[in-house]
Order: C-alpha cells, then structure tokens, then sequence
C-alpha cells in the first residue's frame, strides 16, 4: 500500500509503500492528529517513518491493488 504525506514547510511529499492495512494507517494518523507528538509508520522494508504531527500537512492513504503496466489489452 502507498501512502504519500504532506509535509509543510517541504517541496516535495513524502511516500511510502508500507505492508500495514488502510485501517491501521488511518488509526495512526488519526492519533496523530488527536494529539501525538509523532506520526509512525513502518515501511515494507522493515524502516521506521517518524513525522512530526504538527508539520503534517495531508496524508493519502493508497489502495492495494497494483495498476497494470504495458500495452497489452485489458
């Protein structure tokens, strides 16, 4: 799943592909905004994302499903 954050103060958005659910994103985003010092998101490859909630600016929560890629008929 991707997630792209908007971050103030930045030119450019942050993504991250992550294996958490939809669900468990919006929880931490949702906790973020009600008052945690820090969005914390983990990525596919195992990192730690650490955003500060006061500098989020928006966050995109992606869909699971992969885009099909090439030419061939759909």
């Amino acid at each position: 799943m991707e997630i792209t954050i908007g971050v103030q103060n930045l030119s450019r958005e942050l993504v991250v592909e992550t294996d958490q659910s939809a669900e468990d994103v919006a929880k931490a985003v949702r906790k973020a905004l009600d008052g945690a010092p820090a969005l914390e998101l983990k990525d596919a490859k195992g990192r730690l994302i650490i955003v500060p909630s006061a500098t989020i600016g928006y966050v995109e929560i992606g869909s699971g499903e992969q885009r099909p890629v090439g030419f061939g008929s759909l």
